[in-house]
């Protein structure tokens, strides 16, 4: 059944939780996506979700892919018993290869593998340089981007991620300055974050070409759910579109406010969140708060869903 009313949304680093997707792998049916992850992967990525330690799960490496099974997963689950089709498909950050599982662009091992050698590269490609990322909450994203370009040094508008936070990526030395400047021009608070690199920055460049290399080897198909890219913060099916957009992806801003507005402009009412946490949910309350927004992390949440779109 297509809904053209609703849009099935994604999140991305920083959802993670320890005992992730742990109620799914206590259903049979789903026990096996746990091997063949941990066989893909070469290592144990459910014992890092279900023990830990937090350390471990927030490596880069190690949370992309999980969080990325968890959504699956949770989508999965919710297909089974209520089968729609959205209007839209969108994923934040990582959360973007989700959508592409979904959209039957790629298929779920192939991501997996894909997202954990994107955030062994965006490390990789970290190092040897200074970096900071920080959230800028309250101040206009026109005036950060504009700071952002009066800086002498690497540092640009990597995340807008609501109306009033927006993150910054960079070297260290021009993140700071940038701070300062953001706190001079009324930002009402800056949040530095903990993060293995300067994530959506030209400072991770190689990380790119890295990326463009692994994609270059898996097959990508043309999208059966129009996918809203990070990129562009438009509609994309084309493969050849999606890869390049993934590509640039990495080392560019997120679009996320633009996203959620095309969607909403073109008659999105309701989004459903796949995937750990509640992240996207309030980035979406945010936008606009006329929006429905529901999320699915657990099998708990189902039924709340299915009562209420």
């Amino acid at each position: 059944m297509k809904k053209n009313n609703i849009a099935f949304v994604f999140p991305g680093q920083g959802a993670q939780y320890i005992g992730m997707a742990k109620e799914f792998y206590s259903l049979s049916e789903y026990k096996n996506y746990f091997d063949i992850a941990n066989e893909k992967l070469g290592y144990d990525l459910k014992n890092i979700m279900f023990e830990g330690p937090m350390d471990e799960l927030k490596k880069t490496h190690n949370t992309q892919p999980a969080i990325l099974l968890h959504s699956i997963l949770a989508f999965k689950y919710f297909q089974k018993k209520y089968e729609i089709e959205p209007k839209f498909v969108a994923g934040h950050s990582l959360g973007e290869f989700s959508a592409l599982v979904v959209a039957d662009v790629l298929d779920w091992e192939d991501a997996l593998f894909l997202v954990h050698k994107r955030g062994k590269f965006m490390i990789e490609a970290s190092k040897g340089v200074p970096f900071k990322m920080a959230a800028i909450i309250g101040l206009n994203k026109d005036i950060i981007v504009e700071i952002c370009n009066n800086i002498s040094g690497i540092v640009i508008a990597a995340n807008f991620n609501t109306p009033i936070q927006t993150v910054i990526s960079g070297e260290t030395k021009a993140v700071s300055e940038a701070i300062e400047k953001c706190k001079n021009a009324g930002a009402k608070r800056v949040v530095e974050l903990v993060v293995g690199g300067a994530f959506h920055s030209p400072l991770i460049a190689k990380s790119a070409e890295w990326l463009q290399a692994e994609m270059d080897r898996i097959n990508f198909k043309n999208a059966k759910i129009p996918i809203i890219s990070n990129f562009k913060a438009k509609p994309e099916t084309e493969p050849e579109e999606i890869v390049e957009n993934l590509t640039k992806q990495i080392i560019s801003p997120v679009r996320w406010v633009e996203t959620i507005e095309f969607m909403i402009n073109n008659g999105v009412d309701t989004f459903i969140e796949f995937g750990p946490g509640k992240i996207v949910s309030g980035m979406i309350k945010a936008i606009n708060r006329n929006t429905k927004r529901f999320n699915i992390d657990k099998i708990e949440d189902v039924p709340k869903v299915l009562d209420n779109i």
